[in-house]
């Protein structure tokens, strides 16, 4: 089966021009502004760690006074182990946004990027046979 096809919206009439809008003062933008994410994203040579979901961020250290806001704010929520996935939803950034700010933070050594522990499918049935052993001791 394949996917539906998607359909471009195109306006029935011809819209007028509209004149530009004043950004607010301070430089504010919107949350959802494609630029926005760019500048936070802005990585010079386009390398990036390889993060999944389930890695986890660990801090070295506090945030240092140069960070930029949302680096300041990784560090000071990564102090306990957190996922990626985790991160990127208290942020309320996309994952590739986050993978391109964790990349520069484990490049600047500030945050730790470690596997997820992994648990054993199957339990060592000796051990369960001693602990059962032991309770009925008691």
């Amino acid at each position: 089966m394949t996917p539906p096809r998607r359909k471009r919206r195109r306006p029935q009439h011809p819209s007028p021009p509209s004149a530009p809008v004043a950004k607010p003062a301070g430089g504010a933008e919107k949350p959802g502004n494609p630029e926005r994410l760019y500048t936070i994203a802005g990585s010079a040579d386009g390398k990036r760690a390889e993060l999944d979901l389930v890695t986890l961020i660990v801090a070295r250290s506090a945030p240092p006074l140069s960070a930029s806001p949302e680096m300041a704010a990784v560090l000071r929520l990564c102090t306990a182990p957190l996922s990626m996935a985790e991160l990127s939803a208290y942020l309320q950034l996309p994952f590739s946004a986050m993978t391109v700010l964790i990349t520069e933070l484990i490049q600047a050594e500030l945050v730790q990027a470690r596997a997820p522990i992994v648990r054993q499918a199957a339990f060592d049935r000796s051990l369960l046979e001693a602990v059962m052993h032991g309770l009925q001791r008691l």
